[in-house]
């Protein structure tokens, strides 16, 4: 009724884990002049707005020190 099924040797999974290949990858092209020169400016253009925002925003974060402190009313008991 029930018939056994053949056991399936699964080693060829384990010789896949193992296997290299001979095959070596195409040497990867030199960039050209014109992608050189178009990575350093946009290197220096990211590096440029970063410094900006820098220059830009450090007078907004800091205080004046002449600031005078007030104080309400109610902190003199009245």
């Amino acid at each position: 009724m029930f018939r056994r099924r053949e056991p399936v040797p699964f080693a060829f999974l384990a010789e896949a884990d193992r296997f290299r290949s001979n095959v070596a990858p195409p040497p990867r092209r030199r960039a050209s002049a014109g992608q050189i020169a178009g990575r350093w400016l946009l290197g220096l253009t990211i590096v440029a707005g970063l410094v900006g925002s820098l220059v830009l925003g450090m007078p907004a974060l800091s205080t004046p020190p002449s600031t005078p402190v007030q104080q309400s009313q109610a902190s003199d008991g009245h």
